[in-house]
């Protein structure tokens, strides 16, 4: 194996300083606001597209058109991990950050302006650009700036920030809900405020800093040997060459799994619980108050699934942390989704099912910025994460197809199969638990 990849001792671990919780503490508010702003447009699809659609505005055309628009949201989510991925590792992470949290927080404001489904849908592509990028530039900062012991358990708290942006979401509808979708909307602006901070206080990783110095020394050199033009190599291309290739596909497919499993059956527990509740004639306030309790259940499991990944890794191992996720997530959605017909029951599966189904995104933060050198971690990570979105972005699409002619809960089930996959490609997969991150 490449000496980039993996070292025989790791250095001993440090005591987190207050420098490294604040670098987790800014990223932990990005990767909120995140959550936040990609949860809106699931809580507020059914009434925005009924005003968007018009007549159009049947269960069918919401399912058929919810279902392009998430779609639609995950290809941009896709491209912008890649993309911004890869300028993370040209010009910083903190920087990136900054950018992506105003692209996403900009854009989510201006989907209130939306005229009609397609409106939508572009402003909801460009903000997903930007939550894309941000967790490529959060994910790998928070990883080279904290200890190598520590580095599962802070990355556990980072993605705990998801099950925080769902609650914050949920919050968001219960106190502004009546007054439209568009305000609820214009509510996501409030994210940029975020970038002020990260200016201010967080600067980059002194891995990364290290990583440019060498480059640019090597550069300089007028000849350089075939091994140092490897290193220096940057861009998607390297995450392909042989000591990578196994790590990436295994990386990706992995993040293909878990999204699809996410926004194909998860993401619609607003829509089932509105479905569920439709015949009980509830006045718009009681609807909505109902669609936040089960969104903030779903997250109290959510909450714990991402809190308990980083110790369970450290523990039994990266690998087989993943294999309990997948089967917890392939078991608990057709329990969830098929079997109950009162919303009680319902609002007592979706912990569990959260624990699973969204706790297996913790992995991520760990996993994946320990498969790749730090020259090329933003990119890696960020490839791995987002091209699973391109891959899965088809979920919303089969679900909102599939419930076109069977029931919502039949649909989710049936997007459920996809865990299989994971368990199946786990074992190609290298075990990092233990080992220091590759420089």
């Amino acid at each position: 194996m490449s000496p980039e990849i993996e070292r025989e001792t790791p250095p001993r671990s440090q005591k987190a300083t207050g420098y490294q919780w604040l670098v987790l503490t800014v990223a932990w508010l990005g990767w909120v606001f995140d959550s936040m702003d990609s949860t809106l447009y699931a809580i507020v699809l059914l009434p925005a597209l009924k005003e968007l659609l018009g007549s159009g505005g049947s269960t069918e055309g919401i399912e058929w058109y919810g279902g392009i628009i998430f779609s639609i949201f995950l290809i941009g989510w896709s491209l912008g991990g890649v993309l911004f991925g890869i300028v993370a590792d040209h010009i910083g992470r903190t920087r990136t950050m900054i950018f992506t949290i105003l692209i996403y927080s900009i854009f989510t404001g201006l989907a209130a302006l939306s005229q009609d489904w397609w409106h939508l849908a572009i402003y909801r592509f460009i903000t997903a650009l930007g939550i894309g990028g941000e967790w490529a530039a959060g994910a790998t900062l928070v990883a080279e700036t904290w200890p190598e012991e520590k580095r599962a358990r802070a990355a556990g708290i980072l993605q705990s920030a998801w099950a925080a942006g769902f609650f914050l979401a949920a919050l968001v509808n219960l106190f502004f809900g009546t007054f439209g979708w568009r305000v609820i909307f214009l509510v996501g602006i409030l994210p940029a405020l975020v970038t002020l901070l990260i200016r201010m206080m967080v600067k980059e990783p002194d891995r990364w800093l290290q990583v440019k110095a060498e480059q640019k020394t090597l550069r300089q050199k007028a000849r350089r040997t075939e091994e140092e033009e490897a290193r220096l190599a940057v861009g998607l291309g390297r995450l392909f060459q042989p000591d990578l290739r196994r790590r990436t596909i295994v990386g990706a497919t992995l993040a293909f799994v878990a999204v699809f499993g996410l926004w194909g059956g998860t993401n619609w527990t607003p829509t089932l619980i509105r479905q569920l509740l439709a015949d009980q004639n509830l006045d718009p306030a009681s609807m909505n108050r109902n669609v936040s309790y089960a969104v903030m259940s779903l997250n109290v499991g959510a909450l714990i699934g991402y809190l308990s990944f980083g110790p369970l890794a450290d523990r039994i191992g990266r690998r087989p942390t993943f294999f309990l996720m997948c089967l917890g997530s392939f078991l608990m959605l057709p329990i969830t989704y098929f079997t109950p017909k009162d919303y009680s029951v319902v609002l007592g599966l979706l912990p569990i099912l959260g624990f699973f189904n969204n706790g297996i995104f913790s992995g991520f933060t760990i996993y994946l910025p320990e498969l790749f050198p730090t020259r090329i971690r933003a990119t890696g990570a960020g490839f791995c994460f987002n091209i699973g979105r391109v891959l899965a972005s088809g979920g919303p699409l089969i679900k909102g197809y599939l419930g076109t002619f069977v029931e919502p809960g039949k649909a989710a089930s049936l997007i459920g199969l996809v865990y299989l996959l994971g368990i199946f490609v786990l074992p190609f997969g290298p075990e990092t638990k233990g080992k220091p991150l590759p420089e």
